[in-house]
């Protein structure tokens, strides 16, 4: 039995949540600076969401990064915890400890298209 299940999955066992290696590179820009690069990035795709790109927090300029009072619960993940890059308020998203159905995610961050400058996959 799972030590720490998503009750979001209980209620709607339709909802999908799937987390897949990508094969390729993410890049994350702020202005003209890099403030993160993977080839070990994660590809999320939930069901009415789309897909978005998680980055190791290895990948990640953490030492740019500093933690807010932003917080935020998703009842398939968890409870996330938000990060800014300079001026960029609350850019970025990370689940510190995710439910079992989404464990993959723990020490992975994603970033909100409209409050960096650019997302590049390939």
């Amino acid at each position: 039995m799972a030590e720490n299940p998503a009750p979001g999955f209980q209620k709607k066992p339709d909802h999908e949540v799937t987390l897949t290696p990508f094969t390729g590179n993410v890049q994350v820009r702020l202005g003209d600076a890099v403030i993160a690069e993977s080839a070990q990035a994660i590809k999320v795709t939930e069901s009415n969401h789309g897909d978005c790109f998680y980055i190791p927090r290895a990948d990640v300029a953490m030492d740019q990064a500093t933690k807010t009072e932003t917080s935020s619960y998703c009842p398939f993940k968890g409870h996330a915890s938000y990060y800014s890059f300079g001026a960029a308020t609350d850019a970025a998203w990370s689940y510190e400890a995710p439910y079992d159905e989404c464990a993959g995610l723990k020490d992975y961050l994603a970033f909100y298209p409209n409050r960096v400058s650019d997302i590049r996959a390939g």
